[in-house]
């Protein structure tokens, strides 16, 4: 006989506690995005104003704001309520409104990862207070002994845990959070700064302001970051008073770029790496991702790393509110993309080619330009014209005058005016004492026996040196070495080594003499003309292949 189940057995999901520390209160790991999910509470609830409160000897953060608070049925339905979602109803913005930020219901649940215990008092306008404290201690009992959540009652709040909290508080939401954790005692100079920079719509959106310790966050807490800024790039005619009113002092003017994803935002270098760095702290400011003003992704570069240089020095901002749509394309803990998301992975494929490719190439043009090392793998330049700027960049800033100087915008000028021809200056000087020596050393080991020519030019030069050496009163010896070799230049050298007739074949000696009146006016320092340098370059190519075969091999022609 066979089991027939009753028409009147019935069967509902019975989900235990734990489930909470698995959608987020064991997830969340970034002060931030904790406080980011209470300020885009207030948001979404209409509050004009959002004040937070940090007692770090105590232990303490209150979080408080003017929003259309909630009632009691909203406390538990909603509030308490694990999957709640404003959006399940259609709607998509507030009453202001506002797009909504909030989407799962679960955000809620960063709120318990962050202290001991979180207490939770609300409002509506003309009603009372209702509200609860979860403690973590009790949940985590709970949780032990598999208690079922509605077999599970908050504790009741304190008033005078609130008290000087709820003077002229009229309507909205009151969150106290007691034994925070170590990593969120963070000063409050650091959270300024960090909320400046990571909840954006406060600054752009004058309806909504935070204030912390009742000092309204602006964009002045971002000066010392808009001062250390050299370069900027606009993506897509962004308009942003952080960019447009703060990025003023720039080395460059600040370059639009444009791409066909529907994005805004900025991307801003610093001088030196270290100045991404947040306030004493291991935290660094990078190029991160918002959705509708909500931070979604800190630094998106390292899902497209370039393995550049520049990387080091780059932060902003990438706006692209289409991920916020009818799919949910955030991960549960809501502290970043799902990142095989099909429309997040064609934004970043995108954002290489568009954005990061042009400011690379930028951004090693004007370091350059403003006489500071740039990117060695840029290949715009070879690497010995690389060198050579660089060099010329280290002694050049000897003489930049100090600030104030009358004339310093001048001598800026035309140290400026100096790069390019010291770009080949310095490389052509370097060639030039490469080569030489190089050519000492071999007929040294050839032992190579000096002409009657060069043995005159050799006393002809001792004895000016002789003459100089007494004019300026110098008894000290100036040549590391002194060797007849030392007093010759190229072309007496390659007449020693490869001497043939001009006329018929080429060779060193043709080459060095060639080379001679051109190099003898670098070597004076004098500017040479393009034509010079171009005809310099070809000459000491042939030079350059002719004495690397000479020392290769016994017989230079060979």
């Amino acid at each position: 006989m066979c089991n027939i189940m009753s028409n009147d057995d019935t069967f509902t999901f019975e989900i235990s506690l734990s489930v909470l520390n698995h959608l987020g209160r064991n997830l969340y790991r970034s002060f931030i995005t904790v406080l980011g999910e209470a300020v885009s509470n207030s948001w979404d609830a209409d509050a004009v104003n959002v004040w937070i409160y940090i007692d770090r000897k105590r232990g303490t953060l209150v979080i408080k704001d003017d929003g259309i608070g909630m009632s009691r049925d909203d406390f538990q339905h909603k509030f308490l309520k694990i999957g709640y979602s404003k959006r399940s109803g259609g709607e998509i913005a507030s009453t202001r409104g506002r797009p909504y930020i909030g989407r799962k219901g679960i955000g809620k649940l960063a709120l318990l990862s962050c202290a001991q215990k979180v207490a939770v008092i609300s409002r509506k306008k003309g009603s009372s207070y209702v509200g609860g404290v979860i403690d973590n201690r009790s949940l985590d009992e709970a949780i032990t002994d598999d208690i079922k959540p509605q077999e599970y009652s908050l504790d009741p709040w304190k008033s005078e845990d609130f008290a000087r909290f709820r003077d002229n508080h009229h309507h909205g939401t009151i969150l106290r959070f007691e034994g925070i954790r170590e990593g969120i005692k963070h000063r409050s100079d650091f959270l300024k700064r960090m909320i400046a920079l990571y909840f954006k719509f406060s600054l752009l959106d004058k309806s909504f302001n935070i204030l912390i310790d009742d000092e309204l966050i602006t964009l002045d807490h971002l000066n010392v970051l808009a001062q250390k800024t050299e370069f900027a790039w606009k993506i897509n005619d962004l308009t942003d008073p952080y960019v447009d009113d703060r990025l003023t002092a720039l080395k460059e003017k600040i370059k639009p770029l444009t791409t066909h994803q529907a994005i805004t935002g900025f991307i801003a270098s610093v001088e030196k790496p270290r100045d991404l760095s947040v306030i004493s702290t291991d935290d660094r400011v990078s190029i991160d991702l918002f959705v509708n003003g909500r931070l979604r992704e800190r630094d998106v570069l390292k899902h497209i790393p370039t393995a550049r240089v520049v990387e080091n020095y780059l932060y902003g901002q990438i706006h692209f509110n289409e991920l916020d749509d009818e799919k949910d394309r955030f991960t549960t803990s809501r502290e970043s993309i799902v990142s095989d998301d099909p429309k997040y992975k064609t934004l970043l494929e995108s954002l290489r080619p568009d954005i990061i490719g042009p400011i690379l190439d930028d951004w090693d043009k004007w370091r350059r330009k403003h006489r500071e090392t740039g990117d060695s793998e840029n290949q715009s330049i070879s690497p010995k014209e690389r060198k050579s700027q660089e060099l010329y960049n280290v002694v050049s800033n000897e003489y930049v005058l100090p600030k104030g100087s009358p004339n310093r915008s001048k001598v800026d000028t035309w140290v400026q005016d100096l790069a390019v021809d010291a770009k080949f200056n310095f490389g052509s000087y370097a060639e030039c004492f490469v080569s030489e020596n190089l050519i000492r050393q071999y007929i040294q080991k050839k032992q190579l026996q000096l002409s009657p020519e060069a043995k005159k030019e050799v006393e002809k030069r001792k004895k000016n040196e002789r003459r100089f050496k007494g004019k300026g009163g110098i008894s000290i010896d100036v040549r590391k070495n002194e060797i007849d070799l030392g007093y010759l230049s190229m072309d007496y050298l390659a007449n020693l080594v490869d001497k043939r007739d001009a006329n018929k074949e080429a060779c060193l000696s043709r080459d060095a003499n060639e080379y001679k009146p051109i190099r003898d006016a670098m070597m004076h320092t004098a500017l040479l003309t393009n034509e010079a340098k171009l005809r310099l370059t070809s000459v000491y190519d042939n030079i350059k292949g002719r004495v690397k075969r000479l020392l290769s091999t016994d017989r230079p022609d060979s």
